[in-house]
């Protein structure tokens, strides 16, 4: 499908599709269970910082997601997505600048928690996630090009996000919260890549060597049902380590949605007109698992 038989669909879900509302749940997601480990220790949560917390992580991710599209703009991998934010106002300079505006917006968001405590240490940490954000499609790095963009996300969504979170509720560190950091870095990262499968062509053009690119997508299916299945490897293990409250069994319900995702990939992943929606059930398996996490911890009195 070429650029001009996209634009024919309604401009509102071509605007729809470039905003990316479910992908915000990338920024939802970590901030609330590294709150939720902290609270499952501290039995205490302020919620004044989870919420200034969770509007700056918002703002960042529309930062990441315009920055992305500007700078995949550049490189003109981009020229058959009609849902790109450049494309649909054709205004590259503009889409820049407001991503820009985003991103201050999230890091006052983030300093106004620092004044609060007077403490940076989240402020250094959310800087090095921008910073690494950044490396992932920004000149000069281009980091996502040479197929190491799922292993930024891991850390940046994993261990870097929850260590934040968690830190800005009660200013510690947990291996509990680590671990479930893999957790959710990892669900993350199959998400971006899931959206790899239906771009091997594009990617292929614009010299991009995503991790589908380097290794097939059948080959593919088998890092993502590895990966998937780690999600519930990992939380087996938090749970009979004993650092998860047994609560957190509550993952395991979103079982359904990891088989869902990874018989649909691998059914249909040399079929890029079908696998493309792949990404969206990755989204789905990650903002449920997530969820379900947090509940384990906030419900880690609970008894079976």
């Amino acid at each position: 499908m070429n650029i001009v038989e996209s634009i024919e669909q309604p401009k509102s879900k071509l605007w729809l599709a470039a905003i990316k509302p479910p992908m915000y749940t990338v920024a939802i997601i970590p901030i609330t269970v590294g709150s939720a480990v902290a609270y499952a220790q501290a039995r205490s949560i302020d919620l004044h910082i989870l919420g200034a917390f969770l509007a700056s992580a918002i703002s960042i991710i529309a930062w990441l997601n315009i920055s992305n599209d500007v700078f995949d703009s550049d490189t003109g991998i981009d020229v058959n997505k009609a849902e790109s934010v450049v494309n649909l106002t054709g205004n590259r300079n503009l889409m820049f600048w407001l991503g820009n505006l985003f991103l201050l917006l999230g890091i006052s968001g983030i300093g106004t928690i620092a004044w609060w405590q007077q403490d940076i240490t989240v402020v250094a940490i959310v800087l090095l996630c921008c910073f690494l954000g950044y490396t992932y499609q920004g000149p000069p790095f281009r980091l996502g090009y040479q197929g190491l963009g799922e292993v930024i996300c891991t850390i940046c969504f994993g261990p870097l996000a929850l260590s934040a979170a968690y830190y800005s509720q009660i200013q510690s560190w947990s291996i509990a919260n680590l671990t479930a950091s893999l957790i959710i870095g990892i669900s993350t990262s199959l998400i971006l890549f899931c959206s790899h499968f239906h771009q091997v062509k594009d990617d292929l053009a614009a010299g991009k060597l995503s991790p589908i690119v380097r290794m097939g997508t059948k080959m593919a299916v088998r890092v993502l049902e590895w990966s998937t299945a780690s999600i519930y490897i990992f939380t087996a293990i938090g749970i009979i380590s004993g650092l998860f409250p047994i609560a957190t069994l509550l993952v395991f319900l979103s079982l359904p949605l990891a088989i869902k995702l990874t018989q649909f990939v691998k059914e249909y992943h040399d079929r890029p007109d079908i696998v493309r929606t792949c990404k969206y059930l990755a989204v789905r398996l990650h903002f449920v698992s997530g969820l379900l996490l947090a509940l384990g911890f906030y419900l880690t009195d609970w008894k079976i």
